[in-house]
C-alpha cells in the first residue's frame, strides 16, 4: 500500500523477452558470459534492485526457463504466434499481459544488456512510479559525428548532419549526443495497449557508457565478457579473492600427451607461458596445488614448480575438501582448473571453475569458463588471467555497494519529503 495515498501500490513488473531462435548465436540468452548465463546478469540485477512486485521472463524453449528458474524468476510461456523472427517486443509484451491483469507497469529488460545494475533500476522505479511518467527508457551518450549516406550510383555529396567541418568540437567542449542502448523500457498497461512502449508522459534515462553493453552479433561476446568482468554486477554478497588454484596435471598443465622412451621412461610436455601463470600467481598471494589421478611425482619434480601436488588420487573432491578447510577458506576463495570427468565434482564445488578448450564435455559443461587455450598449450595462464580480471573486479565491489545504498536512501529522503509536504499542505 501507498500509505500516502491510502492506495494499493501499481504493479511494477520485470519482465525479460528471451525466445530460443536466435539467428546469430544459438540459444544466446544462456550461453555462459564470464561464468554465468547472459540473462542471469539482469536477472540478478533485477532480483537486487529489489523495486519490482514480481520478475518474468517470456520464452519459448524448455532450457531457458529451467535457467530463468534457477535465478528465480517466474517463467511466462509465450505462444508459437510471438516467437517468431518476425515477431516485434510489443506483440510478447502485450501477449504477457493479456495473462497476467495483475500487472500495471511492464519493465521490460533486454537479455543482451549484461552490465545493468540495480541502482539504475531503482531509480528508473523512482521516476515512474513517483514522479508521474508514463514511459523511461535507457540512453547513453555519445560523442560521434554524423554524415548523410550516400548511395552508390548517386551523383551528390555527403552532408555533415551535428557537426561544422570548419570548426569542429573537441570531445570536451561538445556535450554530445544520447542514444537508446537498448537496456530497458518501461511502460504503463494504458500505453502498451495502445501500442506503444514509448509515449506519453515520456521521459529518458541515462547509462553510464561503461555499463551500456548490448550483444547483438558473435563479435561482441569476447569483448562484453571483458567489459562485464570489468564493470558487471556481481550480486549484493562481497567477492571474494582466490586464494588457491587447484590445476589438474594432465591435460591441463600438460597436453595429456605421454612420451615412453625404448627404456621406459615418461617424457610429457608443457607451454613456458603457463609456468609464467603459475608464477604470477604465487606473487599475487594466491597458492597454486596440483592434483592428478596417476603417479607422476618424477615429471613434478624435473618441472621444479615448487608448489604442492597430490598424486595418485581417487578422489578429487576429498582433497580438494581437505585443503580447503586446512587452509580455512570458504568455496569463493578457491578455484579449480579440470578437464576430465574426474573433475567435474571439484569445478561445481569451486567458487571459480575453469576448462582448457578440449576437456570433455562433462568437464566443459561443469565449468564457468572454458579457456580458448587448449591443455598444456596455455591454459594455465589463460586462467590465471582471468582469475587476475575477478580480482580487479573485488575491488570495485565496494563501490557497487555503495552506489544501491546511495540510490536506495535518495529514494527514502525523496518519499519522506514527499510525506512532509503533503502534511505540511493538510495543516494548512
Amino acid at each position: 500500500m501507498d500509505a500516502g495515498e491510502g492506495r494499493p501500490q501499481p504493479h511494477l513488473a520485470a519482465l525479460v523477452l528471451a525466445r530460443g531462435g536466435s539467428k546469430g548465436i544459438p540459444l544466446k540468452n544462456i550461453k555462459l558470459l564470464a561464468g554465468v548465463p547472459l540473462i542471469g546478469w539482469v536477472l540478478r540485477a533485477a532480483i537486487d534492485a529489489g523495486v519490482f512486485h514480481s520478475i518474468w521472463v517470456s520464452t519459448d524453449h524448455d532450457e531457458i526457463e529451467k535457467v530463468a528458474k534457477q535465478f528465480g524468476a517466474q517463467v511466462h510461456r509465450r505462444s508459437p504466434e510471438v516467437s517468431q523472427d518476425s515477431s516485434t517486443s510489443l506483440e510478447a509484451i502485450t501477449e504477457f499481459l493479456n495473462h497476467h491483469h495483475e500487472v500495471d507497469i511492464v519493465g521490460n529488460i533486454q537479455a543482451t544488456s549484461p552490465c545493468l545494475h540495480p541502482s539504475d533500476l531503482i531509480k528508473v522505479a523512482d521516476m515512474i512510479q513517483k514522479e508521474g511518467f508514463d514511459s523511461v527508457f535507457s540512453v547513453v551518450r555519445r560523442h560521434q559525428f554524423r554524415w548523410s549516406e550516400v548511395k552508390k550510383g548517386e551523383n551528390k555529396m555527403t552532408e555533415p548532419q551535428n557537426l561544422n567541418p570548419a570548426k569542429r568540437y573537441r570531445r570536451q567542449d561538445w556535450p554530445g549526443e544520447l542514444y537508446e542502448n537498448g537496456s530497458f523500457y518501461f511502460a504503463k498497461r494504458h500505453l502498451i495497449e495502445k501500442g506503444y512502449l514509448q509515449g506519453g508522459k515520456m521521459a529518458y534515462y541515462e547509462m553510464r557508457a561503461e555499463h551500456s553493453v548490448d550483444i547483438d552479433i558473435d563479435i561482441d561476446w569476447p569483448i562484453a565478457e571483458q567489459r562485464v568482468l570489468s564493470f558487471g554486477y556481481f550480486g549484493k554478497e562481497p567477492l571474494k579473492e582466490v586464494k588457491l588454484l587447484v590445476c589438474s596435471i594432465d591435460g591441463c598443465l600438460t597436453n595429456g600427451r605421454i612420451y615412453v622412451t625404448e627404456d621406459h621412461k615418461e617424457m610429457v610436455s608443457y607451454d613456458y607461458r603457463d609456468i609464467v601463470g603459475i608464477d604470477l600467481l604465487k606473487k599475487r598471494g594466491i597458492q597454486v596445488r596440483l592434483i592428478s589421478d596417476r603417479d607422476c611425482s618424477k615429471t613434478l619434480s624435473a618441472m621444479q614448480l615448487g608448489c604442492v601436488a597430490k598424486v595418485s588420487v581417487t578422489n578429487k573432491l576429498q582433497v580438494l575438501k581437505d585443503w580447503q578447510e586446512d587452509m580455512g577458506l570458504s568455496w569463493k576463495e578457491v578455484a579449480y582448473l579440470g578437464n576430465e570427468e574426474s573433475d567435474v565434482e571439484c569445478l561445481k564445488q569451486a567458487g571459480m571453475s575453469g576448462v582448457p578448450a578440449d576437456a570433455c564435455a562433462a568437464a566443459q559443461k561443469a565449468a564457468g569458463y572454458i579457456c580458448k587455450s587448449r591443455g598444456g598449450c596455455g591454459a594455465v595462464r589463460e586462467f590465471a588471467e582471468h582469475i587476475f580480471l575477478l580480482l580487479e573486479k573485488v575491488n570495485s565491489a565496494r563501490k557497487q555497494l555503495e552506489e544501491i545504498s546511495s540510490a536506495g536512501k535518495e529514494m527514502g529522503r525523496h518519499e519522506n519529503s514527499r510525506k512532509g509536504n503533503k502534511e505540511l499542505m493538510e495543516k494548512e
